[in-house]
């Protein structure tokens, strides 16, 4: 009986972990996004200042917790020679959000 109120226990303090991958072209905004995030749900967050976000090389990560729900995001580089690597992450992840600049529609067709 123990060992079932532990496990009955364990399972109510548990907390759900879903991944969500951020893709899309470098300069995009997805940092801006990821910051806005955590900017949001994160108490006393110091969201860094946008003007001095940089390209992102490789990877950023940021977790937010939502009652029983912890929610990780890979913000992934958009560089071209970076597109290759957002498969490895698809598999791990229950959401993806791709993001777009709207205000440069140049680069609409590289979407």
């Amino acid at each position: 009986m123990y060992t079932l109120g532990v496990g009955i226990w364990e399972r109510l303090r548990r907390k759900s972990n879903y991944y969500i991958v951020i893709v899309g072209l470098d300069n995009a905004g997805k940092t801006t996004f990821l910051e806005q995030i955590k900017s949001r749900f994160i108490k006393n967050y110091q969201m860094l200042n946008p003007l001095k976000i940089t390209s992102t090389v490789g990877l950023n990560a940021g977790t937010i917790v939502l009652g029983s729900i912890r929610l990780s995001f890979w913000d992934l580089g958009g560089q071209e020679e970076l597109q290759s690597l957002w498969h490895k992450y698809f598999e791990d992840s229950q959401a993806l959000i791709f993001v777009v600049d709207s205000c440069d529609s140049d680069r609409f067709p590289e979407n």
